[in-house]
């Protein structure tokens, strides 16, 4: 299956290692029957993730692109930021950008100014996630509008020990 639909109800989406990868498994099917990109960017942090699995799948070079929504300790969700420059590597290829989601489409946007400023051949987006109601990016694995729990942010260092995400310990009970 190449995307899926989770009900909007669902309030939130707990996703295990085994289908995040799977979901980048998808996304790289989608990828590879429409567009053959020469390089992968990834945005850091999460969208690193996806892109290097993706690039893994389509034998492609990586790279990532550093853009946040933190300012100092604290998110901040209106206007995310660039911090690195495109990889010069992009200049005169086909290129896929790569984050784990999408919903205002900021974080594309800015890195496909970023990416474009390096003057690439072609470039195309990609995203693990999209929002049904929200910016879609040319390629993504599954549309969903649940809250999203990462196999990554489930568990966190506090304390120097690994702990459950208090973000998400509802969900354990």
């Amino acid at each position: 299956m190449l995307s899926a639909r989770i009900d909007p109800a669902e309030e939130f989406l707990d996703l295990s290692w085994e289908m995040f990868g799977e979901l980048c498994r998808a996304l790289a099917l989608k990828v590879a029957r429409a567009y053959d990109p020469e390089i992968v960017v990834g945005i850091a942090k999460a969208g690193v993730i996806p892109g290097a699995v993706v690039a893994s799948m389509l034998q492609r070079d990586f790279f990532s692109l550093k853009i946040t929504r933190r300012e100092g300790a604290e998110i901040v969700r209106d206007r995310p930021a660039v911090l690195s420059a495109a990889p010069p590597q992009t200049r005169g290829k086909r290129v896929l950008i790569v984050d784990e989601i999408t919903t205002s489409g900021d974080t594309l946007r800015l890195a496909l100014a970023a990416v474009r400023d390096a003057r690439p051949a072609e470039v195309r987006t990609a995203t693990s996630f999209a929002r049904p109601d929200g910016h879609q990016p040319d390629f993504f694995a599954l549309a969903t509008a649940a809250t999203l729990v990462y196999p990554w942010n489930r568990k966190i260092f506090q304390g120097g020990q690994l702990v459950a995400n208090p973000r998400y310990r509802h969900l354990d009970g």
